[in-house]
């Protein structure tokens, strides 16, 4: 960690910079007060969604990064794979509501450091960014097991026992906005896919999940959104 010396002469440690990326003010405002009155952090900016967080990186050249998984257009985990090409090194720490079952995971081998429940109390999203500065590694407990069960060969619980931890980051992503009632062309256009690929993907989650009939996969996906993010959209 960086240091300067005080008027006396005594070195003081700067503090390190975080930018914040949630595409919910009141959460995003919250995050950046918490932060704000830890000695060793500093928020230097914040972004409403990914893509102004990725401008925001080269501006404000963050020493870690906040992140939220669903947001408007790219997503958290888009996002991750973006930061980590431009900046291979940068740490980033996932904030989010979803199933970390189904979540954490894919955030760290998209390059993340640490994946925090939005539930998990200010403690704790402290530490993980500290770990992550640190360059190690901080999810719950019992993800800790099942990805170390998986590393020594033992499989362990996938996605909450679900299908759709089969689905790919992508397909998850087309599932998610099925079930926020998007259209095809909507989703092509949140995601700057063509509608052929998003029918594509559309067709593979079909698959992938055993559905027949189109109705049946908004039902499932709008099933999906109720029960795993919540009535408030996405988090």
């Amino acid at each position: 960690m960086k240091t300067k010396k005080n008027s006396s002469g005594e070195k003081k440690t700067q503090p390190r910079k975080v930018l914040v990326i949630d595409d919910h003010d009141v959460v995003r405002m919250g995050l950046m007060y918490l932060l704000n009155q830890e000695e060793d952090f500093e928020v230097c900016g914040e972004a409403g969604d990914a893509r102004k967080g990725l401008n925001a990186l080269e501006e404000l050249k963050p020493d870690i990064v906040l992140v939220d998984i669903s947001m408007r257009g790219m997503n958290g985990i888009e996002f991750i794979k973006s930061a980590k090409a431009y900046q291979a090194r940068l740490p980033i720490v996932v904030l989010s509501i979803h199933d970390e079952w189904l979540y954490a995971e894919r955030a760290l081998r998209a390059g993340a450091l640490g994946y925090v429940m939005k539930t998990a109390g200010s403690d704790e999203i402290i530490t993980a960014l500290r770990k992550a500065l640190a360059g190690e590694l901080h999810v719950s407990g019992r993800v800790n097991g099942v990805l170390l069960q998986r590393f020594l060969g033992g499989g362990g619980r996938t996605g909450n026992g679900s299908s759709i931890a089969t689905l790919s980051d992508r397909e998850l992503e087309v599932f998610e906005l099925i079930g926020h009632g998007k259209t095809t062309r909507e989703i092509a256009g949140l995601l700057n896919l063509s509608v052929k690929t998003v029918d594509s993907h559309r067709m593979h989650i079909k698959d992938k999940l055993a559905i027949k009939t189109a109705p049946e996969l908004v039902q499932r996906a709008v099933h999906y959104v109720e029960s795993e993010i919540g009535q408030g959209g996405p988090g």
